[in-house]
């Protein structure tokens, strides 16, 4: 647990200089919303580019990490729900309460973070559940907030769903990679170094940008966000732990890495939807403050645990 902390803090140590600089008006909003989008439509674009170019479908591809990390996600997420309605929320509170509990922050912080403890060879799970959580639960979001407001969902929802989809840079790199893979040409070296020079930008930018978005962040509704942090932080990847290592048995070194993931904490694309509709956006924030500085212990320990059974790790 110490080695993997002292691993661990690097990185929260610069997600905790991003929100210094933040809070003291040194790196203001505007520059961390830029940041961002350096960070999300070039730098981070640019990793998954090459990683998923060197990778096959086939090496990517496993049916039985998308049917457990599925289904314990959607455990989470139903109970969430569930509570939710049960305090009165509506149905667009809830799917914004149920999102907070169930996406983490693996685009972020979970890929720069997990490839380097686990190894290159976590990439491919991590994008599978990547993809898991911005088609399907990413979609379900926007379905949910829109036909609730409208009274009614209509094919124009699934029509701003697709285009979302498609817009998505992460999705572009991942989907360009793997069509470059599937051609059998290798990425020329001047591209291949290019990939990777922008692509070395992704950990360290995106790590600041995290911390500068906290510093703009409330704690206001704490309670709440407290619930929704344990959902993410525990509930999560205890389900996941439940789905690929009993009920739909994972190999051991993909479940651990799948676990790690379901431990991150709450995704900052949460709070972007959620001020975007104008749902519950306090609550959100309150929850990826809350969840992000709790994780400095909590990943930690379940890295720790996880790398214990992965073979080849630790």
């Amino acid at each position: 647990m110490t080695d993997i902390l002292l691993q661990t803090i690097p990185f929260f140590a610069i997600i905790g200089l991003g929100y210094g600089a933040g809070r003291s008006g040194f790196f203001p909003a505007e520059a961390t919303a830029w940041l961002t989008k350096f960070v999300f439509y070039f730098a981070l674009s640019a990793m998954l580019l090459r990683f998923s170019a060197n990778l096959s479908l086939g090496e990517i591809l496993d049916w039985t990490i998308v049917q457990a990390y599925l289904a314990a996600t959607m455990a989470v997420y139903l109970i969430a729900t569930a509570v939710a309605l049960v305090r009165g929320r509506g149905v667009a509170e809830a799917a914004v309460e149920a999102q907070v509990a169930a996406i983490g922050n693996v685009g972020f912080l979970g890929i720069p973070l997990l490839v380097l403890l686990l190894g290159e060879a976590a990439i491919g799970p991590v994008m599978l559940m990547l993809a898991v959580d911005l088609i399907v639960f990413g979609s379900l979001i926007v379905i949910l907030i829109t036909g609730s407001q409208d009274g009614r969902i209509s094919w124009g929802v699934f029509r701003t769903v697709g285009r979302g989809l498609l817009a998505n840079p992460m999705i572009v790199s991942i989907v360009l990679g793997l069509l470059i893979s599937a051609s059998g040409w290798p990425l020329p070296s001047p591209v291949n170094a290019f990939l990777v020079t922008l692509g070395d930008a992704a950990t360290p930018g995106a790590l600041f940008a995290i911390g500068a978005s906290l510093a703009s962040k409330s704690a206001e509704r704490v309670g709440v966000a407290v619930w929704l942090s344990f959902a993410k932080l525990v509930l999560h990847p205890a389900a996941v732990a439940i789905a690929a290592l009993l009920i739909w048995p994972v190999e051991p070194y993909a479940a651990g890495v799948m676990i790690a993931s379901a431990a991150l904490p709450v995704a900052g694309n949460v709070y972007m939807l959620a001020q975007h509709y104008g749902v519950a956006p306090q609550r959100v924030s309150a929850s990826i403050l809350i969840s992000t500085t709790l994780s400095v212990v909590t990943v930690s320990g379940v890295i720790a645990w996880v790398t214990g059974f992965m073979p080849g790790v630790g």
